[in-house]
């Protein structure tokens, strides 16, 4: 299966980066095609332009790089943390920029937009693994959990993916080596069952 895995998180020696890479071997040695993306490294530009609203090919080959593999996906790993409630600005842009109209959904000839989208990926799969370091219960009877309501409707159901699966790890300041290992283990885990 081809699996696009996208990692967002600025530091190298971040735990995101550890999930990633555990991530990114399970699935290798489960004889998985991975198609892996840590956007910071790639220089990845986030600020989508007017044509790609429209729904027009981009002018940046990154772009359209990661528009050709999303397109050709049967599943998707995300790994990034929670700041504010949501993912960080690059992840953002890259929402914005590739699964834009015409890449991860279109609109039946003559509507502009208002009715349902018609998905266009073929992403059977979707795991979004996050860190943070709120509580999970004060995640959600505080914030209401905003990264599983835009993930699960705002992003992967719009495009028609049928089955999102999202886990938390955390609290990252106060977690142990053998907490983190775990993890670890567990986020391999899930992305190899899923």
């Amino acid at each position: 299966m081809i699996v696009s895995l996208l990692l967002a998180h600025p530091n190298s020696s971040s735990f995101n980066h550890a999930l990633a890479r555990s991530i990114a071997d399970r699935l290798v040695t489960g004889g998985h095609d991975v198609r892996f993306h840590d956007l910071y490294a790639e220089g990845f530009d986030p600020l989508v332009t007017t044509p790609e609203v429209r729904g027009e090919a981009s002018s940046d080959e990154l772009v359209e790089r990661h528009c050709r593999e999303i397109a050709e996906a049967r599943g998707i790993v995300v790994v990034h943390p929670n700041w504010w409630g949501q993912a960080p600005a690059i992840l953002k842009g890259w929402l914005d920029r590739v699964l834009r109209l015409g890449v991860a959904y279109s609109f039946p000839p003559g509507d502009p937009g208002a009715g349902p989208p018609i998905p266009l990926l073929k992403i059977e799969r979707a795991l979004v693994i996050n860190t943070s370091d709120t509580d999970a219960e004060r995640e959600r009877t505080v914030f209401g959990d905003p990264l599983e309501r835009i993930w699960q409707a705002c992003v992967f159901g719009f495009c028609g993916v049928a089955r999102v699966e999202r886990r938390t790890f955390g609290v990252m300041g106060t977690s142990s080596a053998e907490q983190r290992a775990l993890w670890l283990d567990d986020a391999a885990d899930t992305a190899e069952a899923l």
